[in-house]
């Protein structure tokens, strides 16, 4: 399942994306992953989420690497249950013309590994239409 959290920048969508974590990592059975821009604002991720910086792998810059990325995190990883990704628009090259692509294919990665992914986008839930975005949970 794809679940994605939309508004516009400031509007605490990180603080509610680490709230979700937070909540989210005490039902998993298995391992959660926080995927963040940066190194800032990270203390309030629990203990037992995996944290990683994209500001750590400068080579993913584009939406194809960044889904390689996914796929080689669950090939390390069978036992990971839920990936949450915070600012997608601040990594890589994310425009909104190239979302419904990445969207589509991220579905199909959570439907062949089984894996939850919450998203965070700067970006107004009407602007997301079309057939990419029809099965998305958004999360209010």
């Amino acid at each position: 399942m794809v679940n994605l959290l939309t508004g516009p920048k400031g509007s605490g969508k990180t603080q509610k994306m680490m709230e979700l974590a937070n909540e989210q990592v005490k039902a998993c059975k298995g391992n959660l992953v926080f995927l963040k821009n940066s190194h800032r604002d990270t203390r309030n991720v629990g203990f037992s989420i995996r944290v990683v910086c994209m500001d750590d792998y400068p080579a993913i810059t584009n939406t194809d690497g960044y889904i390689g990325f996914l796929y080689g995190m669950y090939s390390a990883n069978h036992d990971l249950e839920c990936v949450f990704i915070d600012g997608l628009m601040k990594q890589a090259e994310f425009t909104m013309e190239n979302m419904p692509r990445f969207i589509a294919r991220l579905k199909q990665l959570s439907a062949e590994c089984g894996v939850d992914f919450y998203v965070s986008l700067s970006a107004k839930r009407d602007d997301l239409t079309g057939e990419a975005y029809q099965g998305c949970n958004f999360i209010d």
